[in-house]
């Protein structure tokens, strides 16, 4: 049997005979003939992980039960290793240990990356593994992140596709926000205070100065 190659991993032989039923079967495979399904990150990708503050991990057991897991941190909580691994630290959450059930029995994974400042989404296919008992690993991958580590998880990617900017809010970051509109009242209080001083500074006239005669 041959490997699986990007196109097989994001549409299955079902929904291909969808596109087919639908109509869009073609023009599918003229845009990637085109742009053939990137299989390692371009710096520019590498760029957007990074400055993530969120992202979604979703797997699935060996039943297909879906399961969808929120993991959040400051800029950086996503380390590219290389160009094909992407790797976060695993803290201490719920204990419910849905994720790290689903990777022991199926390692498939998806990765959703979004950012709503810029109505920006990443979608990266691949394969999780748990790595435990890897303290420098983990204390590597923990930078800047709050709370305690517990084990690290490493995502392998197979493809990765950008989507459109269709239906997604524009939501500005609260300290984004924050800092802007500190500025803005830094510079309302600088212009009130020089208006405050012009208007308390004597006029020509009341220096002792005459006013100048308009008529000559």
């Amino acid at each position: 049997m041959s490997a699986m190659t990007p196109a097989d991993i994001v549409f299955s032989d079902a929904v291909k005979q969808v596109q087919d039923a639908k109509g869009s079967r073609g023009a599918i495979q003229r845009m990637r003939e085109k742009r053939p399904w990137p299989t390692r990150l371009t710096p520019e990708i590498a760029d957007f992980i990074a400055q993530r503050t969120s992202a979604f991990l979703g797997t699935a057991n060996r039943q297909g039960q879906p399961y969808i897991q929120h993991r959040g941190g400051p800029p950086g909580f996503l380390h590219v290793l290389d160009d094909r691994t992407i790797g976060f630290a695993d803290l201490a959450g719920n204990r419910q240990y849905i994720t790290l059930g689903n990777l022991s029995e199926n390692p498939s994974a998806f990765l959703f990356l979004i950012d709503y400042a810029t109505r920006s989404r990443v979608k990266f296919w691949g394969a999780a593994r748990v790595v435990e008992n890897d303290p420098d690993l983990v204390a590597r991958l923990q930078t800047g992140a709050r709370g305690r580590a517990e084990r690290a998880i490493l995502f392998e990617i197979a493809t990765w596709d950008i989507n459109c900017p269709a239906h997604i809010p524009v939501l500005v970051d609260a300290s984004a926000a924050a800092d802007a509109i500190a500025q803005r009242d830094a510079r309302i209080a600088e212009l009130e205070a020089e208006l405050a001083k012009a208007r308390t500074s004597p006029s020509p006239t009341m220096r002792g100065n005459p006013p100048r005669d308009r008529n000559r």
